[in-house]
């Protein structure tokens, strides 16, 4: 199945590829890192729009264990763990969506709590490709949304990685993507516009 890109209606969402979540980080997805070169390449595929999302948290973020979360403190604003991964294209990225940004409203999704929908609807966005970390959590929450937006979604999934809590997460995840309408593809699979 090979799939055109359309820089007029397709964009690329990259979830989440901070250094927190990468090996070495404070909540880190088993071999994150390996999405990078993948995700690299699918940036420089025929100049489409290309959004990064990530955490944003206050120090005191319920989400962490200390405020009763389940998560270790990660992504604190303005930390290193807080970072893209540094080998990941940023000059390709049109747009940062920060996510998760108040003490009280945990956000897996790029689309809670921020203009992501918005500024999709504005560019005449009709089709948006998801990669990044975690499969599980923040991937399949982004992708769910943008589907429930009424977007065309296709997640790539040798650009995503998950957390594993509990052994075949990331297998129920993709299945409740499919489930909902989502599309699964490769990066193989896409095409730039000729």
């Amino acid at each position: 199945m090979i799939l055109t890109i359309d820089p007029g209606r397709d964009a690329l969402i990259v979830v989440d590829v901070q250094r927190d979540f990468c090996p070495g980080g404070a909540l880190a997805v088993p071999r994150g890192d390996e999405v990078v070169p993948v995700i690299n390449q699918l940036l420089g595929l025929g100049g489409w729009l290309a959004i990064a999302t990530r955490d944003w948290h206050p120090p005191d973020h319920c989400s962490f264990t200390a405020q009763g979360g389940i998560w270790p403190p990660h992504c604190v604003a303005e930390t290193p763990g807080a970072a893209f991964h540094p080998a990941l294209d940023l000059t390709r990225v049109r747009n940062v969506i920060s996510k998760a940004t108040t003490r009280a409203a945990e956000a897996y999704s790029g689309f809670q709590g921020t203009d992501l929908q918005e500024l999709l609807a504005g560019l005449g966005i009709r089709r948006v490709f998801v990669c990044g970390l975690a499969t599980d959590y923040c991937v399949k929450a982004t992708a769910l949304d943008a589907r429930k937006a009424g977007l065309d979604v296709v997640v790539l999934e040798d650009a995503i990685r998950g957390v594993e809590v509990r052994p075949g997460d990331c297998a129920a995840a993709l299945a409740g993507m499919r489930a909902a309408g989502i599309g699964v593809a490769r990066s193989a699979d896409l095409r730039a516009c000729p």
